[in-house]
């Protein structure tokens, strides 16, 4: 998934730091790639649009939310931890926790529990 953030740095830092992602790559000055497990990358984040564009205005057609499934509810904890002493505020939804990057892109963090076979 690629999302538009305004400030590469500050959303490297947030989904590295906070959510506890590995940068893998990056693009020149405009786009990092990360992810969890090694993977080459489950997000991207880029200034495509513009250093320092803004958010799509309310009511337009954009990304609500996504989702990162954790393994359980310890992770969710750890990340939720990690999130909230970053000074981003975040939001509990039942189980969930909802947290919006620098750029407000809103990301919700909920425990998957599924048994992986071996």
């Amino acid at each position: 998934m690629h999302l538009h953030v305004a400030h590469l740095a500050n959303a490297e830092a947030f989904y590295r730091d906070g959510v506890g992602f590995d940068l893998t790559a990056r693009y020149g000055s405009s786009a990092s790639f990360l992810s969890p497990g090694g993977y080459h990358h489950h997000i991207a984040i880029n200034t495509w649009a513009g250093v320092g564009a803004p958010s799509p205005p309310a009511g337009s057609i954009d990304l609500r939310e996504f989702v990162a499934k954790l393994p359980n509810a310890a992770e969710l904890e750890r990340v939720v931890t990690r999130v909230s002493h970053s000074g981003m505020p975040l939001e509990e939804i039942g189980a969930d926790a909802l947290v919006r990057d620098p750029s407000q892109n809103t990301l919700r963090l909920m425990a998957s529990e599924e048994k992986v076979l071996p």
